[in-house]
């Protein structure tokens, strides 16, 4: 197994693809795993990566010309590969779609041959008309000596104040496949919203930041990042955006900044609003212009979604581990 020794604690290598703003690294991270190296090809995005975690191996580039071939010994390869072609919100164009980035995350386990894959996607992936193309993944996998398991992980139930349900494949070698139990979360219920944001609400003086903290009392809609293709930040489509002013969130847009102290109405989130509903921690900076910096958070992979199915992942390459090993 790929072990080396950091700060007193064993890390497991992955390798993480369409890497974004760091979502699932973080979180995979917080699971025990560290990055030999995260391909991303948003500008931006990688810049967030690095300076956020100045010590990471970013590389910055088309996922079509990299090759793993020569990065030995890895225990997960890792990534959230584009959803449009698969998402409601889009034509569901699957394998027709040119971005679909499926057969290029398969290309590279066959190069590396991790211990275990995960991929994240949009649960629209997991709808009968996509039944042939999963098979299609999943005979791959299978050929090169995986046991595959799909199935729609919700964000809510693990500490994320926002519903955003993603399919997750999970695929692991022999004989860590029979250890794999999937994560199911705590019994206790999500955050609600205004505790959430309470403080970042309140931090320029807004007096209205209390009470409208009390009454946003519910579990966020799944939040919408878009493509560089589609408009500018907000909060989703018109369903999204009911469900927001629900919570006495102005879905339409994204703000500069939290409400001043006399502001009246319905504020609207800020990037890092957006991030802490995403659970990213209060302390991640995203680069870039505004709509840039949104468009990273709400692509992102909640980390606490990512540390739980991680943690589900090392259990069982643990598990599996030969004895002596």
């Amino acid at each position: 197994m790929g072990y080396f020794q950091q700060g007193g604690q064993r890390r497991l290598r992955s390798i993480e693809i369409c890497a974004g703003a760091g979502g699932q690294a973080l979180g995979l991270e917080q699971a025990g795993f560290e990055p030999l190296a995260l391909v991303e090809t948003d500008a931006d995005a990688c810049a967030t990566l690095r300076l956020n975690r100045p010590g990471w191996n970013v590389l910055e580039g088309d996922l079509r010309e990299f090759d793993a071939s020569e990065l030995a010994d890895v225990d997960l390869l890792a990534g959230g590969v584009p959803c449009p072609p698969f998402s409601v919100a889009g034509k569901q164009m699957g394998s027709k779609d040119n971005r679909d980035l499926f057969p290029e995350a398969l290309r590279l386990v066959s190069e590396c041959l991790p211990r275990a894959v995960m991929l994240e996607n949009v649960p629209g992936l997991l709808q009968q008309k996509f039944d042939r193309y999963r098979r299609m993944v999943v005979i791959r996998l299978e050929a090169m000596g995986y046991s595959c398991f799909w199935d729609v992980a919700r964000a809510s139930r693990f500490g994320v104040p926002q519903l955003r349900p993603r399919s997750v494949l999970i695929a692991l070698s022999h004989p860590p496949a029979r250890f794999f139990t999937w994560p199911e979360g705590p019994d206790s219920p999500p955050p609600q919203v205004g505790p959430v944001l309470f403080s970042e609400m309140a931090s320029l003086g807004w007096a209205g930041a209390r009470k409208w903290a009390e009454e946003a009392r519910g579990v966020a809609p799944t939040l919408v990042g878009g493509s560089k293709k589609h408009g500018g930040a907000d909060l989703g489509p018109t369903r999204s955006k009911s469900a927001w002013e629900k919570l006495g969130v102005d879905g339409k847009g994204v703000a500069d900044e939290p409400p001043g102290k006399n502001f009246v109405g319905k504020p609207r989130l800020t990037v890092k609003m957006a991030a802490l509903v995403q659970g990213f921690p209060p302390e991640w900076t995203f680069v870039g212009k505004k709509t840039s910096a949104y468009r990273q958070v709400g692509n992102a992979f909640p980390p606490p979604l990512a540390r739980a199915m991680g943690e589900a992942v090392r259990k069982a390459l643990e598990a599996g581990e030969p004895s002596g090993a």
